[in-house]
């Protein structure tokens, strides 16, 4: 795939308010907090332990929590448009898990395993695109080799390799207009953007679109606000930062108690309030001890709302 890096030109868009500091709403002791994503039916917050594993929901009017406990990792959630329960990948594909049962028992059923020849992977990021379809890289489970791809998997089936040689994929986010997909490879700090098709359901001309300097952490999962601007966890950076979707310049800056900042998602009644995934994992008990609340799920007030997280189709 052709790749080229892009020029930065200054920003148009105005920087947004932080309203007050972050509140830790369930301090969980993620080993790997990841897949924040809203629920507006059912108005509460699921999001994941990828290596303990676990999926959890938070109601965010009673403060109720529940957990499921998974065989395997569990990489990346979406809500389903036409049954209740979750699209998600584990950690060899695509598949299927019904929320509404009871107890702790019930088993996610796989529709795909894309690469069973790439022994060495797992998936982990993953989001739909506003069609429905769900886009999902893998990646070395050791952080260290480029077997990571990244996939679009349709509600009727099909599965698509879009693009490959990735060491650990996070992401997607798409822009405002829906034009432009954003993905990371965090192991090497590397932001790209692609064109993205809406109709067609495919990326082309890949460029590079950001890195963090040197001291600011690593790109992990994102989102993107009603206003177009971009939302990037920083892994080892203690942080998440908000961007100008074209430029990529800095607009504003929410700290955390946690080093390891692994993703974000708006949600709440108004799609106001940010809530931020971290996690425990490659921290040493020193560090720890300075970060007691380091795995645990956060939110913080913004001025401005975010955007619906959009369902997967089937």
């Amino acid at each position: 795939m052709n790749m080229q890096e892009t020029s930065a030109p200054s920003s148009p868009l105005a920087a947004p308010r932080v309203l007050g500091t972050p509140e830790c709403l369930w301090p969980a002791a993620a080993d790997l907090g990841e897949g924040t994503l809203w629920s507006v039916r059912e108005q509460a917050l699921y999001w994941i332990d990828i290596l303990q594993p676990r999926l959890f929901r938070y109601d965010t009017a009673t403060g109720a929590q529940r957990t499921w406990h998974f065989d395997e990792e569990i990489t990346a959630i979406a809500e389903r448009a036409s049954a209740p329960g979750l699209f998600l990948t584990l950690r060899r594909g695509f598949a299927l898990f019904d929320t509404t049962a009871p107890g702790d028992t019930t088993k996610p059923r796989y529709l795909h395993q894309p690469e069973p020849e790439r022994t060495g992977n797992r998936f982990n990021d993953g989001k739909c695109d506003s069609r429905g379809r769900f886009w999902a890289g893998s990646m070395d489970f050791d952080c260290k080799a480029p077997t990571g791809a990244l996939y679009r998997f349709d509600a009727d089936g099909r599965c698509t390799r879009h693009d490959d040689g990735f060491e650990v994929t996070n992401g997607p986010t798409w822009s405002g207009d829906g034009r432009t997909m954003y993905f990371n490879n965090t192991a090497i700090n590397t932001m790209y953007a692609y064109d993205f098709d809406m109709e067609a359901g495919a990326v082309s001309n890949k460029r590079v679109w950001h890195r963090f300097p040197k001291g600011d952490g690593l790109p992990d999962g994102m989102t993107t606000d009603a206003a177009g601007r971009l939302w990037i966890a920083h892994w080892d950076g203690a942080c998440v930062t908000c961007h100008d979707p074209v430029s990529a310049a800095e607009l504003c800056r929410i700290a955390l108690p946690a080093s390891n900042v692994t993703d974000c998602a708006f949600g709440g009644a108004d799609l106001q309030t940010l809530y931020i995934t971290t996690a425990r994992n490659s921290r040493t008990e020193a560090q720890l001890k300075s970060e007691p609340l380091a795995g645990g799920l956060f939110s913080v007030r913004i001025d401005s709302p975010g955007v619906p997280a959009a369902l997967f189709a089937g």
